[in-house]
């Protein structure tokens, strides 16, 4: 049923322009998809549209929509009637929800990870280059760029020649393009550190969220074993996978040669989520989150520009399946500890997105047909919940996480997302997260400066934050990526990166 209309609505926006890839010189598809204006998704600016299958349309008097063009519909009577539905109640659907009302970080964790319908679970294939690059024998970054759109052309070329696809949502990771050298930095940092507070009392556990195709895992043990075989026998590798998809695809790299055959034993995939974890490890681990962070889900806040009250997201999804927001005062208590965690944390210093001052604010809330509320904040809740997962479920642990700290072409608000998809191999983006369910990744930059004390504070422990470049100057045997002409893409690839690791 979707393929006739994600086709036609495709062809629409294939006259706009694609978004540009995470990094401003890459036109290959990336960690960031471009997304498509579903037909049945409303964005908060949009003007007109179907109320209901019978055409019936009111005119906006409500005050838990937000006024932000002149003719909106007033869906307050279905606001009042629809039930209230979580992610989690939403988790044993087949199809995606109608006449329903569900908080915006609730739309988000459906949309990218419901098991029958979400972008992780159904759409996602992750790009694997085939043989490492040999950069030493490459002239320059430009010819690694073209040796790059070749291996992506000839990789899809091959999925197509079995299983033909428009809309295959393809990107690529540091772990991928930079095999083995980027997993050999890691395994550096985890060995130094283990031998410097752990050994020989404690194993080297190391847990891994979000492990896409298994290569950061075979790196690093390849990598252990080869260098250090007493810390290799004491190795555990653990993945904690929410996909089925992924974890089978992990457990097959596993057993794709005798050569990682060998790790067999020493690897644990979790096919659960880690919202899910409910025992106590003890002992002294490793917690790995490599480009983890962007897709976990957040919640919208608006502030009323006089009172400068917040107010919380929430999506209507209606009978014909458009989606229509609505904002209320009543602070959920997972987004109201969040507001109340950042900034006891930051001493109150964090972006909001009331920039002008009072005044100003008060004359522009006087003029004809202007906004009543601010331009949306995304709050990370679900990254607060996973700080309280690890200060809770791993007390011992020690944190690695590397994620993007700016995203270009974000959609309008603080620290707002990007939010696209793909067709016919192009990016094609939008500019609302409110879009069908499952075919667009929606993808979030984190502020590493707020989200840093934020983990401080919930778990006691201290952290160091560098650039990815910095970690990697510090743990990768960099001459092994540097180009003929001294370029080197390894550090210059991932300007928008930083890393956070646990000291």
């Amino acid at each position: 049923m979707d393929s006739p209309l994600l086709t036609r609505l495709f062809r629409q926006l294939f006259s706009r322009r694609a978004c540009q890839s995470l990094r401003s010189h890459s036109k290959l598809p990336s960690r960031i998809q471009g997304t498509t204006r579903h037909g049945q998704s409303r964005s908060l600016s949009s003007t007109g549209g179907r109320r209901d299958a019978a055409g019936d349309s009111k005119r906006n008097e409500s005050n838990w929509q937000q006024r932000t063009d002149l003719f909106p519909l007033d869906m307050s009577e279905e606001y009042q009637k629809y039930p209230m539905v979580s992610a989690d109640q939403l988790r044993g659907r087949r199809e995606r929800p109608r006449r329903v009302k569900m908080l915006a970080r609730d739309f988000i964790e459906d949309s990218l990870y419901n098991p029958s319908y979400g972008y992780f679970s159904k759409q996602v294939v992750i790009f694997t280059p085939g043989e490492p690059f040999v950069f030493n024998s490459i002239e320059d970054e430009p010819e690694f760029h073209q040796l790059l759109g070749q291996r992506y052309t000839e990789f899809e070329d091959k999925l197509d020649a079995t299983a033909p696809n428009e809309s295959r949502q393809l990107w690529h990771t540091p772990t991928e393009l930079f095999r083995p050298y980027y997993g050999e930095a890691i395994a550096r940092y985890l060995i130094t550190n283990y031998k410097l507070s752990q050994y020989p009392y404690h194993d080297l556990i190391i847990y891994e969220m979000g492990a896409g195709n298994g290569t950061l895992m075979l790196n690093i043990l390849d990598y252990i074993r080869s260098t250090e075989p007493s810390v290799y026998h004491r190795t555990k590798f653990k993945i904690i996978e929410i996909s089925s998809s992924l974890a089978k695809l992990q457990a097959s790299q596993l057993l794709r040669s005798a050569n990682s055959r060998g790790h067999a034993s020493k690897v644990e995939i979790i096919n659960k989520s880690i919202f899910e974890w409910n025992t106590v490890v003890p002992s002294p681990c490793f917690f790995l989150a490599m480009e983890v962070f962007d897709n976990f889900a957040h919640d919208a806040i608006r502030y009323d520009p006089l009172t400068e009250e917040p107010l919380q997201g929430t999506v209507l999804i209606d009978n014909a399946g458009e989606f229509h927001e609505f904002y209320t005062p009543h602070i959920d208590p997972v987004a109201s500890r969040f507001l109340r965690v950042r900034h006891a944390a930051t001493s109150g210093h964090y972006p909001l997105p009331l920039t002008q001052s009072k005044i100003l604010r008060k004359l522009r809330a006087r003029m004809p047909f202007m906004a009543n509320l601010s331009d949306p904040e995304y709050i990370p809740t679900r990254l607060m919940q996973f700080f309280d997962i690890l200060g809770k479920y791993f007390p011992s642990h020690r944190l690695l996480t590397s994620d993007f700290h700016d995203l270009p072409d974000t959609i309008k608000g603080v620290n707002a997302p990007v939010v696209q998809t793909r067709y016919q191999r192009r990016t094609v983006p939008v500019t609302t997260p409110y879009v069908h369910q499952g075919y667009f990744d929606i993808l979030f930059p984190t502020d590493f400066n707020v989200m840093e004390l934020m983990y401080r504070a919930i778990t006691g422990k201290l952290t160091r934050v560098l650039s990815h470049e910095e970690f990697l100057r510090r743990w990768a045997y960099v001459e092994e990526t540097e180009t003929k002409n001294g370029e080197n893409p390894l550090l210059s690839w991932y300007k928008n990166a930083s890393v956070l690791t646990t000291v």
